[in-house]
């Protein structure tokens, strides 16, 4: 499998169902709101951060191995799921 196909797949399945497609979703059902302008919109989000992302990661490697980078990811993953607990059970 390419590089293409499986960063595809990947990032595919990782943003179903997410909040980034919840809002995508609910944005879409706004009658005042053109679907074609919806999809522009978050498109060129994705595109942005991704970007983003990509230069991050190009930075990170230049200075990292693979086994800080993985860790730290790990640790904001970490980071971001208990966040995410911290909300819901503070009612916030």
């Amino acid at each position: 499998m390419s590089y293409l196909t499986t960063i595809f797949i990947t990032v595919f399945i990782a943003e179903l169902g997410d909040k980034t497609q919840i809002a995508t979703l609910l944005f879409a059902t706004d009658r005042q709101v053109h679907p074609m302008m919806v999809f522009m919109a978050a498109a060129l989000a994705l595109v942005a951060s991704t970007a983003i992302a990509v230069a991050l990661g190009t930075v990170a490697e230049r200075y990292l191995t693979m086994v800080p980078l993985k860790l730290l990811a790990g640790i904001g993953f970490v980071l971001i799921g208990l966040w995410t607990i911290w909300g819901h059970l503070s009612g916030s």
